[in-house]
């Protein structure tokens, strides 16, 4: 395809992600359904997923406009395929049915306010819900830490109770073992590593960690309450007194409610130098769902993580 300015010059500087692009380019690119990327950045980041022979992307939104944003990125409109969507509900609506007929094998969070796009994937008229839970996971590699962190849940449930938290940690636990780590370690986070009855959170980490133990969370080893400097940080740990097979190191971080992971995951972006990517997992299939500040780095690092996991989805079936 044509080219889009500067975009070949983005690369992660990330060894896991270096792996997880190669991993993801050698399998066939997935149709994904891109809604609504009317921005720059959402319609840039799709055609660089596309030039990197991660997906082959469905652009849903008004034909006129992603014409005038592909002239700008100097990309021909005969390279695109559009499908043409009035507004962004109804093209959320329209990606979500693409999915569920099979015509669309990933979905891709575009330009529109994450709230008009999960209105419509949680849509049980639009066939994405299936019996699982549908949450978030960020992928973050921070070159402080050494290797990817993954926290949970960021983006969909602004305040979830305990039976959710079990289900947004198994998909955690999933993403994880998609990606290559086999048994990770996950804390369930709070502020404090001790059980207090005035704070929810440490009851509810306390009770995840007992249900992991009675098999009711499967595929990694779980721990909390710990508080974020004892999760990541083993000297931490040794000097709070600290004695568990997740602190000091864990893999993924299960955050209290959406104000903590969103909080978290953007200030190690922005003031961490993390390298990042974003997906939603759960529904019918995977979907990358990015911040709409998001570069285009990030958005072709979703595709990526999709591409993996939309594979491992289907050796498992």
């Amino acid at each position: 395809m044509a080219s889009m300015n500067n975009t070949e010059l983005l690369s992660p500087t990330s060894v896991f992600f270096d792996r997880i692009l190669s991993c993801a380019q050698e399998r066939e690119p997935l149709s994904m359904a891109v809604c609504w990327p009317c921005s720059l950045e959402a319609l840039a980041g799709a055609l660089e997923a596309e030039r990197r022979r991660l997906i082959r992307p469905l652009l849903i939104g008004p034909r006129c406009m992603l014409r005038q944003l592909a002239a700008q990125l100097s990309v021909d409109e005969e390279d695109l395929t559009i499908i043409e969507a009035d507004t962004p509900e109804s093209a959320a609506a329209l990606a979500c049915e693409l999915c569920h007929r099979g015509d669309a094998e990933a979905l891709m969070k575009g330009s529109l306010h994450t709230d008009a796009f999960m209105h419509a994937v949680l849509d049980d008229e639009f066939g994405m819900v299936t019996g699982r839970r549908i949450s978030h996971v960020f992928v973050i590699d921070t070159p402080q830490y050494g290797r990817p962190l993954f926290v949970s849940d960021a983006a969909i449930h602004i305040a979830p109770d305990l039976h959710q938290k079990m289900e947004i940690t198994q998909n955690a636990i999933e993403v994880a073992h998609a990606l290559g780590v086999q048994r990770p370690r996950v804390a369930i986070l709070s502020a404090v590593e001790c059980v207090d009855p005035l704070i929810r959170s440490t009851v509810d980490a306390a009770a995840l960690s007992k249900m992991a133990e009675r098999g009711q969370i499967t595929g990694a080893l779980v721990d909390g309450p710990l508080s974020f400097d004892t999760a990541v940080s083993a000297h931490s740990a040794a000097v709070k007194g600290l004695v568990s097979s997740v602190a000091g190191d864990a893999d993924i971080l299960i955050v209290p409610d959406l104000d903590a992971g969103n909080l978290l995951a953007k200030e190690l972006e922005y003031f961490g130098k993390a390298v990042t990517a974003a997906v939603a997992v759960g529904g019918r299939v995977p979907i990358v769902l990015t911040s709409r500040a998001d570069d285009v780095t990030t958005r072709y690092l979703s595709c990526a993580v999709a591409s993996i996991l939309f594979a491992v989805s289907n050796c498992q079936a």
